[in-house]
């Protein structure tokens, strides 16, 4: 639509180089309404853009009822017009948006919580590391347990199992390694 200003005052020159009175009248009536529709329409539309195709367009079309309509008919015809104009851009934006409307059926979306399959192959893990804990001597298994789920350091535990730190070394190690061996590696890294 993007018409000027210029444009319309333009238009009605060319009708008023005939001497029409109306014509001339109509042409001052557009310069003169101009800046209080633009604002007017300013606080109706989505952009500066929008305002002034909306008052150009306003404007255009009062020129049919010119000759029709009394001069005090205009401006309230002139602002019905406008309100008309923002509703007709108002539809073309709703039906652009449409247009561009992406359905989300088709959409993968990721969530940051676990699949159903992550949650049973977990389980399944647990299931092995917890049976291949089970078959580890009773020692290497506490001295795993007191390690990795209470967070204790190698000398709390030397403390608390009543051995000294060097054989704590010693059973965690071959914990893990009958771990690895049987579980793989996720079973140093379980908690």
């Amino acid at each position: 639509m993007a018409h000027r200003h210029d444009d319309i005052l333009e238009a009605t020159r060319d009708f008023s180089a005939d001497g029409d009175r109306r014509a001339h009248g109509f042409a001052a009536f557009a310069r003169l309404q101009y800046g209080g529709l633009l604002s007017f329409l300013r606080r109706r539309t989505a952009n500066e853009e929008d305002a002034r195709d909306a008052t150009q367009e306003s404007l255009m079309r009062l020129m049919r009822y010119r000759d029709t309509e009394t001069e005090a008919a205009w401006r309230p015809l002139l602002y019905r017009i406008a309100i008309n104009v923002v509703g007709e851009q108002y539809r073309r934006g709703s039906a652009r948006q449409r247009s561009h409307h992406v359905p989300i059926d088709d959409l993968e979306l990721m969530s940051d919580e676990p699949t159903q399959e992550d949650l049973v192959v977990h389980a399944q893990q647990e299931a092995l590391l917890r049976q291949a804990l089970l078959s580890l001597p009773p020692r290497w298994r506490q001295v795993y347990l007191l390690s990795r789920m209470e967070g204790m350091t190698y000398a709390q535990i030397a403390v608390h199992c009543g051995i000294s730190v060097k054989t704590v070394e010693k059973h965690m190690t071959n914990a893990l390694a009958a771990l690895f061996d049987r579980v793989g590696s996720g079973a140093s890294d379980a908690s």
